[in-house]
């Protein structure tokens, strides 16, 4: 009998996990093609509001529309693909005009020509990266391609190279020309269509990432004059701290506060934007890598321009980030030492106060020792003039005694008792107080 998964328990996205490699197919393009390719930035709620504008497009094309949205949808409306790709920050749209006319001058046609008029514009999002490709077989070699080239980059400096070790050439110049689109143009040598392809994938793939990555280089430039500002306060702080000044330590450690507060409100709003630029900037350089470039006629290569250009801007928003780092750091280092002064200050001032209370316990104690002597006195000058009261009842009752004889007897007898007394009530509270 054959042996069967039946009875094993499934991990319930194991089909997910299978069909995630496959789900962004490589492009297997023609030549010649136009290619226009459209990055824009969405939100959760604009997501429906483009999945509804592209069953408005198969509406128009008289095509069944899309009932539920998918990562990667293509579909091939006669001579138009169209391609859609949901990324975590954007929506890249790619439109490929597979039958072009050979005889127009390139980039009077584009992907986008074969789309219903007024579709494109109601396109929800903020565009970020819009550029066409042209594609077409090399006519020839060296410098007629070239001057055929700089023809229709409206003279901007060109960047090229021949990618897959001469397989094809590719020109761009990463600027933006006056109809707002970016520009390429590959010539393909011998490459097959599905080579081809791939090859269209990574350029569209490095453009869009390229921009991406560069979006946390605005806010990085922002930041900066706010870092500089606070690191000169902690500065002073620190070396205020260093000198052991005479300093108000409460109101440097509200300052503190508010120092450390406005850091964390700069890397609640940058820390993503910087770790998107750092994950786009790698996606970058894996796909420059695998052009396997060669120099083209004494131009800068696609790698020579990222590397020139791309790199110090995505090193700035990395030392940015990093200097935020540090200064929150720094600010907490800072602020453990102003709460260990502010700590030692107050257990001085409770030092301080224990020792006052003592003294005044010690007078306290002082006082209430005088304060018995003279209650002593009283009690017994109190009990003695009960004492003659009573002396004269029984006096006067005809039992004849010596009332100053037994006053003046009986004043040192009553003193002691009054004396003893209060000794004992007084012992008694102290040893109460111990063992509490």
């Amino acid at each position: 009998m054959g042996s069967s998964l039946s009875a094993l328990a499934i991990h319930p996205l194991r089909d997910d996990l299978y069909n995630e490699l496959h789900s962004r197919p490589f492009q297997v393009l023609p030549t010649p093609a136009r290619v226009t390719h459209i990055a824009v930035l969405t939100t959760p709620e604009q997501r429906e509001a483009q999945f509804q504008h592209l069953q408005e497009l198969h509406r128009l094309l008289g095509h069944p529309e899309p009932e539920q949205e998918v990562s990667c949808f293509e579909k091939t409306f006669g001579n138009l693909r169209v391609r859609r790709e949901m990324h975590m920050e954007f929506a890249s749209y790619t439109f490929i005009n597979l039958d072009p006319a050979e005889t127009g001058a390139p980039f009077a046609e584009t992907g986008i020509s074969l789309l219903p008029d007024g579709w494109l514009d109601k396109l929800t999002g903020t565009v970020i990266a819009a550029f066409h490709i042209h594609l077409q077989t090399q006519a020839g070699q060296g410098m007629e391609d070239l001057d055929y080239v700089r023809q229709h980059f409206e003279g901007l400096r060109l960047v090229g190279s021949s990618p897959q070790e001469g397989a094809a050439r590719v020109w761009g110049t990463f600027q933006l020309h006056s109809d707002g689109f970016g520009r390429f143009m590959v010539m393909n040598h011998h490459m097959s269509d599905s080579q081809l392809g791939r090859l269209t994938q990574r350029l569209m793939e490095i453009e869009t990432y390229r921009l991406m990555s560069l979006l946390a280089l605005p806010l990085a430039r922002e930041t900066s004059p706010s870092l500089n500002e606070m690191d000169q306060k902690l500065a002073v702080i620190t070396q205020s701290l260093a000198d052991n000044d005479d300093v108000d330590e409460p109101a440097l450690l509200a300052e503190l506060t508010a120092i450390a507060a406005r850091i964390e409100a700069f890397r609640a709003h940058s820390t993503f934007r910087f770790s998107a630029t750092r994950a786009y900037h790698r996606l970058v350089l894996a796909r420059l890598e695998a052009l396997r470039e060669d120099e083209l006629s004494g131009h800068l290569t696609i790698t020579e321009f990222m590397t020139r250009r791309l790199t110090p801007a995505v090193k700035t928003c990395e030392a940015v980030s990093e200097r935020l780092e540090d200064l929150s750091r720094r600010v907490d280092r800072a602020s453990d030492m102003m709460r260990t002064r502010v700590e030692l200050a107050i257990q001085s001032q409770n030092q301080q106060l224990l020792s006052s209370m003592d003294r005044r316990s010690k007078i306290q104690l002082m006082m209430q020792h005088t304060v018995e002597g003279f209650s002593v006195v009283a009690i017994t000058y109190y009990l003695i003039g009960l004492l003659k009261l009573g002396l004269d009842s029984v006096y006067e009752a005809g039992f004849d005694l010596n009332k100053s004889l037994v006053l003046g007897i009986a004043i040192p007898v009553v003193m002691a008792l009054v004396y003893t007394g209060v000794r004992v009530v007084h012992h008694r509270f102290i040893r109460m107080a111990k063992q509490q």
